[in-house]
């Protein structure tokens, strides 16, 4: 069985990270790159970068603050926000970046998963999709777009089985609904988007206590979840580390990635 995986997700506006709550009223957490030091030296697994504004201030995704990121950082490494192209991409694999996260530009223009796809491995090609119960879909989940401002009309999971076809190697499912509300994954949403595609699937939004990563885990077929109220959230009393996280799992019988002690040096 494959080990899960646990995500430290950037929500980053000029070159600083944020926390929102149901994808609004964003409060600044620290500089990015300092951030990206403290979840890498706790060892998290894997860290996402979104320029939340590129696409709504229509510009190209800031690349500076993605090479600063990378160079704190040697795990697997997402960025996303304002990618239009295959240059756009190729600009964010040389700032360091191992994979590239599309999601409004894929609604306006799908190809654009197909052509990075092609150009460079399904691996380094991740749909993000912002999803909300509207009830207007046959799922009853609708995509949105533009920092989830803009509904499109999408029915989720078909968006999600469309990306997967198109050559998208792993798709991040993002709950508006549970956005930073702490009340735990929409295992609903999980549980219909792991009987519709066959790629990884990354959970996120609503993760507040270490009893919804078990809860993910052992209902859906999520490879991978975002943890990042948890750990660095202001909106909450406590806090936890990547190691208390993965104690828990272990514990409870998931399959995790080892926790490895560095050094007292």
């Amino acid at each position: 069985m494959l080990t899960k995986r646990l995500i430290a997700c950037f929500d980053v506006v000029g070159g600083m990270v944020t926390k929102a709550v149901h994808f609004a009223d964003n409060i600044t957490v620290a500089p990015a790159e300092e951030l990206a030091k403290a979840v890498y030296d706790g060892q998290i697994d894997e860290l996402v970068f979104y320029d939340i504004m590129a696409s709504a201030e229509k510009r190209k995704i800031d690349v500076e603050t993605v090479r600063r990121v990378a160079g704190q950082v040697f795990v697997p490494f997402s960025v996303g926000g304002g990618i239009k192209d295959l240059a756009d991409m190729y600009e964010a694999l040389k700032a360091g970046a191992e994979k590239i996260s599309v999601d409004s530009m894929a609604v306006r223009n799908p190809e654009i998963i197909r052509e990075g796809a092609g150009a460079f491995g399904s691996q380094c090609v991740m749909l993000s999709t912002q999803v909300s119960r509207t009830g207007t879909t046959p799922s009853g989940y609708e995509v949105f777009i533009d920092g989830a401002r803009t509904a499109t009309g999408l029915d989720a999971i078909e968006w999600m089985r469309r990306g997967q076809d198109l050559g998208a190697g792993e798709i991040c499912v993002n709950s508006i609904d549970r956005d930073g509300a702490m009340t735990g994954y929409d295992l609903v949403l999980m549980e219909m988007a792991g009987r519709a595609v066959s790629v990884p699937l990354i959970a996120s939004g609503g993760a507040g206590a270490p009893e919804h990563l078990k809860e993910l885990f052992l209902r859906t077929e999520a490879q991978a979840a975002i943890i990042s109220s948890m750990l660095y959230s202001p909106r909450i009393k406590r806090n936890f580390t990547v190691y208390a996280l993965k104690d828990y799992l272990a514990h409870n019988g998931i399959p995790i990635r080892p926790f490895i002690r560095q050094p007292a040096y």
